[in-house]
């Protein structure tokens, strides 16, 4: 093709120019690609295999995991990262990443954002030169390096908007460095999201402290080491180790050490150990209409929608930079009109699921919705479970980067239709019985029956879950050569060593892990003889093959007993899916 110039916004300001890789598919780069060689792991997605490196990304943008700001980070400071990005939407993760590269660092690459015509010609092109809003794509990058390109002046960097007394206190240094860096970064984000004005927040939840690489040890011991300390009550995620058993579990001390000072940074900052992926579980739980600041994509899609709490789905990174002021921008799902459904989804009614339908369902709409916000009708006699809504949000936000859900009658901002959609008409899906046989042959994708080792607890396993598995494990032997483990909070765990669940499990053989989540887990923890791994989580089946290089089967939590007891699982679908 001939050279063609596009003019976009320039989310961050710069010049690059390579080859194009691209992919009509969002992509997430936590658990999509790996840090240390630039290479996406995603095995479900187009792009799994290609490296990343001095390549010029071309995708619609970002979808699941907070932490892809880390990943994003840690690329640019190896060198392993993309020249540029290109996407047709602003994407708050994908751009925060370059911003604290560039903030705290010095390292930046441009992130442009075109119109979806001018992006998908974009994408069908071999090279391409970023230059400010421009971008010029051809297959000739001689010429492309020779047209000359007139883009706009960079905006400034700092947002337009009125700042009140205190802010302005904060900007100009007055409690200190990390404080005022962490509003320079709050003010460009607050510029790119379009926000008037800042809001102050009743509390945090830090995903930041997942250990993605000696970039995010750097940027949380400097911001301790600058003197930052949360303004707000704030708790952290699961990080990279079981903080208090990692040396006994074998874990390298390489990792081991650097994801244990990870934590320790931040509970330096005034941050509560709490290690935990499901912060909704714990005595701190937001009330409907609370604004929070909460990173973590499962645990803010369970915020908005089943809370009805406040928070946009806030990259790693951006989160201390808002609990160290206690002020986010008021833009995105702080704001009524931002948490509107776009999209309905009609549900087919099934007769007797069981609880792996919810991790399956929340998968398959990710993939529908991408980034809409969707609302769900089909569900009002069903009656799920928190356990059940959280298992589908984890999913949903794994493929999806909308940062809340509707499901009509059950949700508190869906009583009605109208509820949803704010009045407005909106598109419609229906999903079809042979729409979820694809997603289930997706997520159950190992080859042959055998099993090595049960995962459970991605999200964290709750108090209940560890009661429906002990019922489940009762008068049952778990077969010799099967390693069962679950992760979940320490204050999950507390409760259930009081309760007895603990010691009852313990003796069926079931191993717990606290602090850390299957997302971070690796080997020895995942044993090296291990070849296929079960779960009921839709979340870890499909981060899994790629973070693990291991063959996955998935299903209910009855299953992954049953595949306990006998080593192997079943070559069938379950009967809802089958017989409806």
């Amino acid at each position: 093709m001939s050279e063609v110039v596009f003019s976009g916004a320039a989310l961050v300001h710069g010049e690059a120019a390579g080859e194009i890789i691209a992919s009509d598919v969002e992509l997430s780069f936590w658990g999509g690609v790996d840090p240390g060689t630039g290479e996406v792991i995603d095995r479900h997605h187009p792009l799994s295999g290609q490296i990343l490196t001095g390549k010029i990304l071309v995708i619609p943008g970002g979808r699941g995991s907070c932490s892809g700001s880390g990943v994003i980070l840690e690329l640019l400071l190896t060198g392993k990262g993309p020249v540029a990005i290109v996407t047709e939407r602003e994407d708050d993760i994908l751009a925060l990443g370059v911003v604290i590269a560039e903030e705290v660092f010095g390292k930046s690459i441009p992130v442009v954002v075109l119109n979806p015509r001018d992006f998908r010609q974009v994408a069908t092109a071999r090279y391409a030169r970023v230059d400010g809003d421009c971008v010029v794509c051809g297959d000739d990058p001689v010429a492309l390096g020779a047209l000359p390109l007139a883009g706009r002046e960079p905006a400034s960097k700092v947002s337009d908007l009125k700042l009140g007394r205190a802010d302005q206190a904060y900007l100009d240094g007055t409690h200190g460095k990390a404080a005022r860096v962490a509003m320079k970064v709050i003010l460009r984000m607050a510029h790119l999201q379009g926000a008037n004005q800042l809001i102050d927040i009743a509390q945090a939840h830090i995903d930041g402290c997942v250990y993605t690489g000696h970039g995010s040890l750097r940027f949380a011991q400097q911001l301790r080491d600058w003197g930052g300390k949360v303004a707000v009550p704030t708790t952290l995620n699961s990080i990279s180790i079981d903080h208090r058993r990692w040396r006994t579990q074998g874990v390298d001390p390489a990792f081991g050490e650097p994801a244990s000072q990870l934590g320790d940074a931040y509970v330096d900052m005034g941050a509560r150990p709490t290690f935990t992926c499901a912060p909704y579980l714990l005595e701190s739980v937001p009330q409907k209409g609370e604004q929070i600041v909460w990173a973590e994509s499962n645990a803010v899609v369970f915020a908005n929608s089943v809370l009805g709490a406040r928070t946009m789905k806030y990259p790693d990174f951006l989160d201390i930079c808002i609990a160290l002021t206690g002020r986010a921008p008021l833009a995105g799902c702080h704001i009524e009109s931002g948490r509107s459904a776009a999209l309905q989804i009609n549900v087919p009614r099934l007769k007797y699921v069981d609880d792996a339908f919810y991790p399956l369902l929340g998968y398959h709409v990710g993939l529908v919705a991408a980034n809409r916000i969707p609302v769900l009708t089909g569900l009002e006699q069903a009656a799920p479970s928190q356990d059940d809504l959280k298992a589908f949000g984890a999913a949903f936000a794994t493929t999806s980067s909308a940062p809340m859900f509707h499901i009509l009658g059950v949700t508190p901002e869906a009583v009605t239709l109208n509820d949803a959609t704010g009045g407005t008409s909106v598109p419609t899906v229906e999903i079809s019985i042979e729409d979820l046989l694809q997603s289930w042959r997706e997520l159950d994708s190992a080859p042959g029956l055998s099993i090595d080792l049960v995962s459970l607890g991605n999200p964290h396993f709750s108090f209940s879950e560890c009661e429906k598995l002990a019922a489940l494990c009762r008068g049952r032997t778990k077969h010799k050569d099967i390693t069962v483990i679950v992760t979940c909070g320490r204050a999950t765990h507390d409760k259930i060593r009081e309760a007895g669940i603990l010691s009852e499990l313990e003796r069926f053989g079931v191993q717990f892990i606290t602090d850390t989540c299957w997302c971070m887990i690796t080997e020895p923890v995942v044993p090296p003889t291990a070849g296929t791994i079960m779960t009921n989580s839709g979340k870890y089946a499909h981060y899994g093959p790629g973070l693990t290089g291991r063959g996955f089967h998935f299903g209910s939590l009855a299953a992954c007993v049953e595949a306990a007891c006998t080593g192997a699982t079943s070559a069938e679908p379950p009967p809802w899916l089958r017989d409806n």
